[in-house]
């Protein structure tokens, strides 16, 4: 387990204020008496601390996946199957998969497949929440296309939540990437939407809670 580099400096920030409101409340409470006040809001300080630690954390996980398998690119729960047109990219139709990711999920995001990365667009928008029917299309979101050495291609997409205020993502067009290696991170929780080809084979079904890196959502 280690801290993701996104969180560095807010996870400073929480220390440095919640230390001020630490100091403040020993000085306030102890001198008229309410210890049991004071010791009430310091467990309460520390478990701001700890959510604020544990949502910038990264699991130690190894990728264990065949050539053609398509690992999940996040944690959370599967809230969508279906087939739709895309409209961005492809423009053809695709079976969409969403993966909902709530505030206590892993924020790391990993390539589901190996390839070369063809697409990478960032697009600025609302912030409804993730499991709305229009986040997908309306939300602040960036879409990224890799292409399978077999020639397929495969469109995944971080969405930004009514709580998720910023999209952080590090793949460029061009660049050659591993399956399960980090492409992004989502902060404060969100969702990511994979768009396979039609004869994929899908081994999830809506309801199944998903580790990234880890669970298989199916095969090309």
């Amino acid at each position: 387990m280690k801290l993701h580099r996104e969180g560095y400096l807010i996870i400073l920030i929480g220390v440095l204020i919640l230390g001020a409101i630490h100091v403040g409340n020993y000085f306030l409470l102890q001198a008229t008496g309410w210890d049991w006040l004071y010791y009430l809001l310091t467990l309460g300080e520390l478990v701001m601390l700890y959510l604020i630690v544990q949502f910038f954390r990264v699991p130690n996980r190894t990728v264990n996946a065949e050539d053609l398998d398509i690992v999940c690119p996040a944690d959370g729960k599967v809230v969508v199957i279906e087939e739709v047109e895309e409209t961005e990219y492809f423009k053809d139709k695709r079976i969409q998969i969403s993966i909902f990711m709530s505030p206590l999920n892993v924020h790391a995001n990993w390539n589901p497949i190996k390839g070369i990365v063809k697409y990478v667009k960032y697009h600025p928008g609302l912030f409804l929440v993730a499991w709305h029917p229009k986040s997908s299309t309306d939300n602040e979101r960036s879409t990224f296309v890799v292409e399978h050495n077999n020639g397929k291609e495969i469109l995944f997409r971080q969405i930004a939540g009514a709580v998720a205020r910023r999209i952080c993502y590090y793949a460029k067009e061009g660049d050659k990437v591993d399956q399960g290696t980090e492409f992004g991170f989502i902060k404060f929780g969100s969702r990511i939407d994979l768009f396979l080809p039609l004869d994929a084979k899908v081994d999830v079904k809506i309801g199944d809670k998903v580790q990234g890196k880890i669970t298989k959502i199916g095969s090309l």
